[in-house]
């Protein structure tokens, strides 16, 4: 696993309010498109740099695709990356504070020591 591509991904969606919504609506779409057009752009703002050869693997990208943070947590992305992104996604179908309780609970299973987190 790429945990700092999977990292990257959570970082630029959640940085750009139109990409948030486009992953919330459409994620399969969403991450084959940002794999093909941003996984190789590097995070610095130089355009014409790139590199060739970041792909997500099958579990991270059924993950991405599915939503699924729990997933994302076990395959040790960044918990800080995924619940804020996800926040951004789904804060609105719940009542106050209602995501973050739901993100507890489905993260309930983990215990100490959590997936390594270092990329």
């Amino acid at each position: 696993m790429s945990k700092y591509l999977v990292n990257k991904f959570l970082f630029t969606v959640d940085r750009d309010p139109e990409l948030v919504e486009r992953y919330r609506e459409d994620p399969v779409g969403t991450v084959a498109w940002w794999e093909s057009a941003w996984a190789n752009r590097l995070l610095s703002c130089h355009d014409g740099e790139s590199s060739s050869w970041l792909r997500f693997d099958d579990a991270e990208r059924e993950a991405l695709a599915g939503h699924d943070y729990p997933r994302l947590f076990e395959l040790g992305a960044h918990p800080f990356l995924t619940l804020t992104l996800f926040i951004a996604m789904f804060e609105r179908d719940h009542e106050a504070l209602g995501f973050q309780t739901e993100y507890a609970r489905r993260l309930a299973h983990m215990s100490l020591p959590y997936p390594d987190i270092a990329t």
